[in-house]
C-alpha cells in the first residue's frame, strides 16, 4: 500500500504505521447522507455493508499486516445507551470478518461525555480530547497490531487521543480505518 493524504494527518502526531479512508465526506454530499442516517436514523445495515466494502478493497490492495484485534472508537457509556448502540460497531465487525482479525470493544474506553465537535476547530478539538480515552486492559494489547476504526476524520483528534491511549499498553502497532475523511 502506498501513501496516502489520510496517512500524513497523522504524521508526527502520533505513531500510526498506516492509515486509510473509505470515501470522502463534503458537506453537501452523499456520504455525509449515509453517516447521518448511521448514526441518527438507526441505519446500522450501512455500517455492514461500508465495512465489507471497504475491508475488500483493503485485501485487494494488500495489506502491510493483518491486524489482530480491530477496536472501535468507543462512545461515552451515556451517549451509547442514548443512541442504542455504536454507529462504527457494524463497519468493524463487518472489516474483521473481511480480515480474518478479531473485532473487540471494551479494551478502549472513553472517560468524559463531550458535546459534539464537529463544529469546532483543530486546536479546540485536539485539546478536548486529551485523556478522554484509557485502556481497560493494556496486558491484552501488548504485542498486537490494532486496527482503530471511526466513522470520519475531520482533524485526526479523535483517532490521535485512541492511539495515544493504545500506544501506552507498550508494543502495540496501530492502524487507522475510517468510513469517511473530510478533504
Amino acid at each position: 500500500m502506498t501513501e496516502n493524504p489520510v496517512d500524513r494527518i497523522f504524521y508526527g502526531r502520533t505513531d500510526v504505521s498506516k492509515a486509510a479512508a473509505f470515501l470522502y465526506y463534503h458537506e453537501d454530499g452523499i456520504v455525509k447522507n449515509l453517516i447521518h442516517y448511521l448514526k441518527y436514523r438507526k441505519q446500522q445495515q450501512l455500517g455492514t455493508f461500508l465495512g465489507e466494502w471497504f475491508g475488500q478493497d483493503l485485501m485487494e490492495a494488500g495489506l502491510p499486516a493483518i491486524p489482530d484485534y480491530i477496536i472501535p472508537v468507543p462512545l461515552h457509556p451515556r451517549k451509547q445507551r442514548q443512541r442504542g448502540y455504536n454507529q462504527v460497531d457494524n463497519f468493524g465487525k463487518a472489516l474483521a470478518r473481511v480480515m480474518g482479525s478479531e473485532f473487540r470493544t471494551g479494551l478502549l474506553l472513553k472517560t468524559a461525555n463531550v458535546r459534539t465537535q464537529t463544529r469546532k476547530d483543530r486546536f479546540f478539538r485536539w485539546q478536548s480530547q486529551q485523556e478522554l480515552y484509557t485502556l481497560a486492559d493494556g496486558e491484552e494489547l501488548r504485542g498486537k497490531k490494532v486496527l482503530l476504526v471511526d466513522d470520519v476524520i475531520t482533524t485526526g483528534a479523535t483517532l490521535e487521543a485512541c492511539s495515544l491511549a493504545l500506544q501506552k499498553a507498550g508494543d502495540v502497532e496501530v492502524y487507522i480505518a475510517a468510513m469517511a475523511v473530510v478533504p
